[in-house]
C-alpha cells in the first residue's frame, strides 16, 4: 500500500458518488437498510487495497452513519474501525464521534471517552449539536475542555 492516499479514476468516482447520493436520499427518509445497500454498492467499486483510497473513508463513514442511525451498532462499529485505517480516518471528528457513540452504547466507556474527546478536540461541541445529549454529557464527565 502506498503511504499517499490514492484518487480514483473519474469514471469509477462518478459511479461511487451516484450510489452514495442515492444512499443519502434513502438515509434522509430513514430507510437505513436500503441506504446501506447503496453505500455497499459504492464500496464494492473501490479497488483493493481499499485502505489506499480517499473515497474509502467517506463511503465507510456513510455506511457507519446509516448503520448507527438504523440501530445496527455492530456493523457501524466494524465500518468505523475499518475507516480509521483509511486516508484521513484518524483525526476525522465525525468518525471519532460515531465510534465513541457506538463504544458508549456497547458499554466500553474508556474507549468511548477517548473517541468522544478526540471528536470534541477537533470540532468542538458543534459536532454534537444534532446528537443525543448523553454523549456530550458523558464526554464532559471524562474531560473538562
Amino acid at each position: 500500500m502506498s503511504s499517499t492516499p490514492q484518487e480514483l479514476p473519474p469514471s469509477i468516482y462518478e459511479v461511487i458518488k451516484e450510489h452514495c447520493a442515492a444512499g443519502d436520499e434513502l438515509a434522509e427518509s430513514s430507510r437505513f437498510e436500503d441506504a446501506v445497500a447503496e453505500y455497499q454498492k459504492a464500496w464494492e467499486l473501490i479497488p483493493e487495497p481499499r485502505t489506499a483510497w480517499n473515497a474509502s473513508t467517506w463511503v465507510l463513514g456513510a455506511v457507519a452513519d446509516a448503520c448507527f442511525l438504523g440501530g445496527y451498532k455492530t456493523s457501524a462499529r466494524e465500518a468505523l474501525e475499518y475507516a480509521m485505517a483509511c486516508p484521513g480516518g484518524i483525526g476525522n471528528p465525525f468518525l471519532h464521534m460515531r465510534l465513541g457513540q457506538v463504544l458508549f452504547d456497547a458499554g466500553d466507556l474508556d474507549s468511548s471517552a477517548d473517541e468522544l474527546i478526540r471528536a470534541y478536540m477537533v470540532a468542538g461541541s458543534d459536532i454534537f449539536r444534532n446528537e443525543d445529549e448523553r454523549y456530550l454529557t458523558f464526554r464532559g464527565t471524562r474531560a473538562q475542555l
